[in-house]
């Protein structure tokens, strides 16, 4: 009897077992993940799935030069169900349930501009693609409750653009810590726009460096005038000023981590005399009228309703011919600036407007409007100069911030890079005066 369970039931159990592997493997393939991916998305965006895709099956798809997107986890597609577009995906890039393998910045200007023609009649997500999406999800039992959202994702409550809220957003950017900063940014903590007009040859210290002499130049600084810097940062325009000009600053920020760290460096470099910080709102500015006022990338944080009152401060507290320099990000008419990603984990309540809309409210305020300078290529640079140092630097970071926080930035710098390359985002420098009681400006005839 063991002989014949050895020598005829053993040869029938192994070949049964080959019958149920082939019978399984048929069925993986025909589940794959990934085609099923493409074959959606190509649903959905009316061309053809402009990167390459691994699932968690270990299937693949799409091409199979440059990058490719690596979902390593069903709870991407979860991500994606609950919170469908930009979010869901962002939310799912942080947690590390997606990922990609190759460049970042070259996987989303793919995405923004997928090969070939989109169709005419390009189906808008409705009811048949909820299904399609539903279906997609129960067929790889990616359904379920919503999953948990990143640590970083801000929090942040109260009516918008109150004082209280607007401290909470800018903590939840700024004092993400001065250490996590310094890894990030040039010796001199500018954290805005550079002007890169020593070109290739140029360095990003060198690039900030050239940015502040632009902004002391524009504003026609000289030894003894008070300038008022309003959202000063790190203090890099206070210090530079103060030191290489001779002007008396005062600077206002809402950030903590901001303002110790500027009352240090003010005391460290010998500047107390010239050169003062406040932890202080915009909205409480009610000082003897400065010669000339500087705010660099604090607009956007203001809010279009609280616009008007924001320029009308900065008047007020400007005196007769003094400058105002501002710069701000902008958007085009047609284009929507920020987006889910930026509003829910950097710049929550961030609003930018087209440069028009910026100019009519500076005029409505009194202000005449001597020079717009558009910048948007120098931030190009100046981002991916941002994003070099924070990879060479990854391990650092993550100590400070922790790998989801270093992904957000990885995702926010290669994003913001793109978005300013395209043209969907831009930046400017508005040089503009307060005119005297006779309309006189006291500006030069020839161009600042």
């Amino acid at each position: 009897m063991i002989g014949c369970v050895s020598t005829v039931t053993v040869p029938w159990l192994a070949n049964l077992r080959g019958h149920r592997r082939r019978t399984r493997n048929m069925r993986t393939s025909r589940a794959a993940v990934a085609p099923q991916i493409e074959t959606l998305a190509h649903r959905l965006l009316g061309v053809p799935l402009p990167v390459g895709l691994r699932a968690w099956d270990g299937s693949s798809a799409g091409p199979t030069d440059g990058p490719s997107v690596s979902i390593t986890s069903r709870r991407a597609l979860r991500y994606a169900l609950w919170s469908p577009g930009e979010l869901g995906i962002a939310r799912a890039y942080v947690r590390g349930d997606l990922d990609v393998e190759g460049d970042l910045t070259e996987a989303l200007r793919r995405c923004r501009q997928p090969a070939g023609p989109p169709r005419k009649n390009a189906e808008r997500i409705g009811l048949g693609e909820l299904a399609a999406l539903l279906g997609l999800a129960a067929r790889t039992r990616a359904l379920g409750p919503p999953p948990p959202r990143p640590e970083g994702e801000a929090r942040i409550r109260g009516a918008v653009h109150s004082k209280r809220r607007d401290g909470a957003v800018i903590a939840h950017h700024y004092d993400a810590g001065n250490e996590f900063y310094r890894l990030l940014l040039d010796s001199s903590m500018a954290y805005s726009c550079a002007y890169w007009r020593r070109g290739e040859d140029g360095t990003l210290e060198q690039a900030q460096r050239d940015k502040l002499d632009l902004i002391c130049a524009k504003l026609g600084l000289r030894p003894g005038m008070r300038l008022l810097d309003v959202g000063c940062g790190w203090g890099s325009l206070i210090l530079h000023a103060a030191r290489e000009y001779g002007v008396r600053v005062t600077g206002v920020t809402l950030s903590a981590e901001q303002y110790e760290y500027v009352r240090r460096r003010i005391a460290d470099e010998g500047l107390t005399a010239s050169a003062e910080v406040r932890l202080q709102d915009y909205r409480g500015l009610d000082d003897e009228p400065y010669d000339a006022i500087a705010t660099v990338e604090m607009g956007e944080h203001v809010g279009e309703r609280n616009y008007p009152d924001y320029v009308a401060t900065l008047y007020h507290n400007l005196r007769p011919q003094g400058r105002l320099l501002l710069q701000q990000m902008s958007r085009g008419e047609n284009a929507p600036g920020g987006g889910a990603f930026i509003e829910s984990y950097i710049a929550p309540d961030m609003t930018m407007v087209p440069v028009g809309r910026t100019v009519q409210h500076l005029e409505a305020a009194g202000f005449e409007i001597r020079d717009v300078h558009a910048l948007r290529e120098h931030y190009v640079r100046t981002v991916r100069a941002w994003m070099r140092l924070l990879e060479d630097r990854t391990e650092e970071a993550a100590a400070v911030i922790g790998r989801e926080g270093v992904r957000i930035w990885r995702l926010y710098l290669a994003g913001g890079a793109l978005a300013f390359e395209q043209n969907r985002m831009g930046v400017q420098q508005f040089l503009a005066v307060r005119p005297d009681a006779a309309g006189e400006s006291g500006m030069p005839a020839e161009r600042v």
